[in-house]
């Protein structure tokens, strides 16, 4: 457009040195306005070529009129006094963190919630949608290109603290989390899709509790650990009392069945086999006193 408008520039000025008295000066009107003519044909081919790039749409506005029909990806030859508004399809994301320099807005932009029991939990969370390719002349019509902030932000932050009043604080944080973050992604996909954008996920990063719930927490994780650590042990010393009576009635037995089994006979060969071994020996000189049979073995030097 800024090449047609300097090129009728160009031809007013080559008409004007038309009117001009001096012949040496008219003589540079008709190459003035050739090169003219040539800038607003070269501006006018160039506004009729547009380029869509990849994962992106164009919005076509003829004299503020938002037209219903889109462009798609690629090279297109549109009337020259169209104005295309390019707009991502593309997955984009929206985080609301407490932490610095991590969400999309700076500083502290966590959502604080009020839980079913009156205590305020924090909760960091990504967004993650896109425009709907259809939908896309209606929201330049109603909302603008600043849908981000006018309807992604503002829905978001208040379904989470319609539904946080579900839950209290402890089970939001623990055994609840993943229904909570079922529940609101089904309320938020509703809401979305009225007006032109398709929630693809809701991604909960971190709930944070008060100071004094999460230290009651950690207390009760401890005691719980306590107890289980006492019936580790506890269970150990019964395994080690049953090993010590199945020992003792072992032993028990085993020497029941020796009382019973040995007799004076018995003992008598037994005695007999010591002393062949002791004689035997080659560096040993012993005198053995037996009660009936004494002996005297007198080993080798």
């Amino acid at each position: 457009m800024a090449l047609i408008i300097i090129g009728v520039i160009i031809i007013l000025l080559g008409l004007a040195i038309t009117r001009s008295n001096d012949p040496n000066f008219r003589r540079f009107a008709s190459p003035v306005r050739v090169i003219g003519g040539i800038m607003v044909l070269i501006g006018i081919l160039v506004a009729c070529i547009i380029q869509i790039e990849a994962g992106e749409i164009g919005v076509k506005k003829l004299f503020g009129q938002v037209q219903n029909d889109v462009l798609p990806s690629g090279l297109h030859f549109i009337n020259p006094l169209l104005d295309v508004e390019k707009m991502d399809i593309r997955t984009q994301n929206y985080t609301m963190s407490g932490v610095h320099d991590e969400g999309a807005k700076q500083g502290d932009d966590a959502i604080r919630v009020l839980t079913s029991d009156g205590l305020e939990v924090v909760i960091d969370l990504t967004v993650l949608y896109k425009l709907l390719p259809s939908d896309a002349p209606r929201i330049i019509r109603e909302t603008g290109l600043d849908y981000t902030n006018k309807i992604v932000r503002p829905v978001t932050r208040t379904k989470i603290r319609d539904n946080a009043v579900y839950y209290d604080a402890v089970s939001l944080y623990s055994t609840k989390r993943d229904e909570f973050q079922n529940r609101i992604f089904k309320t938020i996909e509703g809401d979305f899709k009225r007006r032109g954008l398709l929630l693809e996920q809701i991604l909960i990063r971190n709930i944070t509790l008060p100071i004094m719930v999460k230290t009651a927490i950690e207390q009760k994780i401890t005691a719980e650990q306590d107890a289980q650590k006492m019936q580790f042990v506890l269970q150990k010393e019964r395994q080690e009392a049953e090993r010590k009576r199945v020992e003792a009635q072992g032993i028990s037995d085993y020497q029941r069945i020796i009382n019973e089994s040995l007799t004076d006979r018995q003992l008598q060969y037994e005695q007999i086999k010591a002393m062949k071994e002791l004689a035997g020996s080659t560096n040993a000189k012993m005198v053995i006193m037996g009660k009936n049979t004494p002996v005297i073995l007198d080993g080798k030097q």
